[in-house]
């Protein structure tokens, strides 16, 4: 999370602002859409579809295979990325539970 005092913070809280910070950016967005679409793809095809330079979307995809929700194998001189569902559902857990204290009420002012 870059220099910030991370260590005042829970482990928890750290893991979800990172995810959050990962999400935070459009070209991700729709690396991530693309994913979905098309189940796995390589590098050069993602650049072509989202009309990024090939480093860019190198960049984009390391920030998201380290916070884990794509996973990235070897394919001869290739990297096939797919989406990591164990990364997601924990992704949609943390957030679940972040959520999770926000009172139930009838509108949206209480």
């Amino acid at each position: 999370m870059g220099i910030t005092k991370t260590e005042i913070h829970t482990p928890a809280q750290n893991d979800l602002a990172t995810r959050f910070k990962v999400l935070g950016h459009p070209a991700r967005i729709a690396i991530l859409e693309k994913l979905l679409e098309t189940d796995c793809c390589i590098c050069r095809d993602l650049s072509a579809e989202i009309d990024l330079a090939q480093p860019t979307v190198s960049r984009h995809l390391a920030e998201l295979r380290e916070a884990g929700l794509i996973v990235g194998t070897t394919e001869g001189t290739s990297v096939k990325y797919c989406i990591n569902r164990t990364g997601w559902l924990e992704t949609r857990a943390l957030i679940d539970a972040f959520f999770a204290r926000l009172p139930q009420c009838d509108t949206d002012g209480c």
